[in-house]
């Protein structure tokens, strides 16, 4: 039980999660710029642009969790990236999430707690994954301050996560050959599933009560074992 607020809800991950959390009698704020394309009595949308310039909107009452989902997969060899493209992903990943744990802080029980989302690519070195790496490197980075920063009464941990199949990842999984490919770069040998990410997301709002400033590796074992 309890409420919480996640950005990016309307899609991917952050929807898996919505709909795991109101199965569990949660109630769920979902903030993005479209309204989800599912319903549920204890399902509210507010809207608000995560990649815009405009202040986050004030939210009443007390929440149990915070989730900040909206991320970027922009890949790009470094010769033909722009800094005004790392400068967007690193507003979206990094400065997004600061802004959005910073806004709703105050509106959090004791005891509640904050996930983060970032990338295999923060420690893990990949071609073409300079802008993403900077971003998410950052909210790594940003989880560990947060949660030396809100001890003892709120938990800050971060989700670190390989290629998982959402709709931000289809240009990576739009044919079987592609989709086969990146499955054999895992040692388990299968792409992720916004189900496996979700599942990590709740166990860290609801029952990792001894768990603070932690990057909880989600990813198949990219980057961890070589098989």
């Amino acid at each position: 039980m309890g409420k919480y607020i996640i950005a990016g809800a309307s899609s991917g991950i952050g929807k898996e999660l919505a709909k795991n959390l109101l199965g569990r009698g949660c109630e769920v704020i979902a903030m993005n710029r479209s309204v989800p394309d599912f319903t549920h009595p204890n399902l509210y949308h507010v809207a608000h642009d995560f990649s815009g310039e405009a202040s986050l909107p004030q939210i009443d009452g007390e929440f149990a969790g915070l989730v900040y989902c909206p991320g970027s997969i922009n890949l790009r060899p470094i010769n033909t990236l722009k800094s005004e493209q790392v400068i967007d992903d690193f507003k979206l990943n990094a400065v997004g999430a600061f802004s959005f744990a910073k806004a709703y802080r105050s509106n959090l029980a004791a005891g509640a707690g904050i996930v983060f989302f970032s990338s295999v690519a923060a420690k893990t070195g990949m071609p073409f994954h300079a802008s993403i790496a900077m971003s998410k490197g950052a909210v790594e980075g940003l989880t560990v301050a947060l949660a030396a920063e809100f001890a003892p009464t709120i938990r800050v941990n971060c989700i670190a996560p390989s290629l998982t199949d959402t709709p931000l990842a289809s240009p990576l999984l739009n044919t079987e050959s592609k989709q086969a490919a990146n499955a054999d770069r895992h040692p388990l040998k299968r792409i992720g599933t916004p189900e496996d990410l979700a599942s990590m997301a709740v166990f860290l709002l609801t029952e990792a009560n001894w768990m603070t400033g932690q990057i909880v590796s989600v990813n198949g074992g990219l980057g961890t074992i070589l098989k």
